[in-house]
């Protein structure tokens, strides 16, 4: 994953790498950081179905206007096999220093307080790579999309780079309506849950089946960490209090239940998914947790910071 919070070694060899080959992207804010700092040195070749998308924030060499299905095969009769161990060791490195500055922890946390990357560590090991996972907005859906496994195409549902905050509850219906033999589960925040919990209603009345776990941290998390990494702690407006969710749940029907302790979770996330029909399950995180690696607003993405 690239960007604000993408890998570390895909973000700086960025800025080292000879060409560039963008397929469908957008070249949005959240994947470049500085635009006059991103990649200067490489040819850029950018492929993708809408033309206004070219050029507009990167500069192409080669724009290449279609469908992909189409476009990319193009592209690839063109390559030459070569032998690039040595550049990809570079990035084994750089995967290494990320592994152990930041993962580790994250998803082995030796606090007692729980990780968000230790809870879908867990979904990983009891789903076995083989649920959809939708994200609603904020530090829940990095993490998510760092860390969730998928055996297959279609997992992984989240608006990206948009940001809308209550698309996960919503959009987690719609997954569980189009892909009915699978487990479809809602990882949701403390404060996107708010914004749509509405939707609580169109389960009730549908009876849909969707898992649906609230990574509490009692914060508006992302904003929440930029304000104690770049503005001294001085929090605004993201201190957030939440009703009680299972009994929120539990009015329109849908069973759940809430866990504060690292013993607890296992079993919790093994309840949760066996139960037939939806079910709320909210997790209590660690209130300052934060994700990294992280490129601070103004940065380059090969400033990104570990730490």
């Amino acid at each position: 994953m690239l960007g604000m919070h993408g890998n570390y070694g895909p973000n700086v060899l960025t800025n080292e790498c000879d060409v560039l080959i963008a397929v469908g992207m957008r070249f949005d804010d959240r994947v470049t950081g500085r635009l006059d700092k991103y990649a200067k040195q490489a040819k850029v070749i950018h492929l993708d179905i809408d033309p206004s998308e070219i050029d507009k924030n990167v500069k192409a060499d080669v724009g290449v206007w279609g469908d992909c299905k189409e476009t990319l095969p193009l592209l690839t009769l063109g390559i030459e096999q070569k032998d690039r161990s040595e550049w990809l060791k570079v990035f084994a490195s750089y995967t290494q220093q990320e592994y152990d500055q930041c993962i580790k922890e994250e998803i082995y946390p030796a606090t007692d307080e729980m990780t968000m990357g230790e809870v879908i560590r867990i979904v990983n090991e009891t789903t076995l790579g083989n649920a959809v996972m939708v994200t609603d907005v904020g530090q829940h859906q990095m993490v998510t999309c760092r860390y969730a496994k998928f055996n297959e195409s279609r997992s992984n549902v989240t608006s990206g780079g948009l940001g809308t905050m209550g698309f996960g509850l919503p959009a987690a219906i719609g997954a569980k309506f189009g892909a009915q033999d699978r487990t479809v589960i809602a990882v949701i925040g403390d404060g996107g849950i708010q914004m749509t919990i509405q939707e609580l209603g169109t389960i009730m009345q549908t009876g849909v089946d969707v898992k649906i776990m609230i990574l509490n941290n009692q914060f508006l998390g992302m904003v929440r960490q930029w304000q104690q990494l770049f503005n001294d702690k001085r929090y605004s407006f993201v201190d957030i209090q939440s009703p009680d969710y299972v009994m929120v749940a539990k009015a329109y029907g849908i069973e759940g239940a809430k866990i504060s302790h690292r013993h607890e979770l296992d079993q919790g996330i093994k309840t949760m998914l066996a139960h037939k029909g939806s079910y709320l399950l909210e997790v209590m995180v660690g209130k300052e947790n934060n994700v990294f690696p992280m490129v601070p607003q103004g940065c380059s993405v090969s400033e990104i910071r570990l730490k």
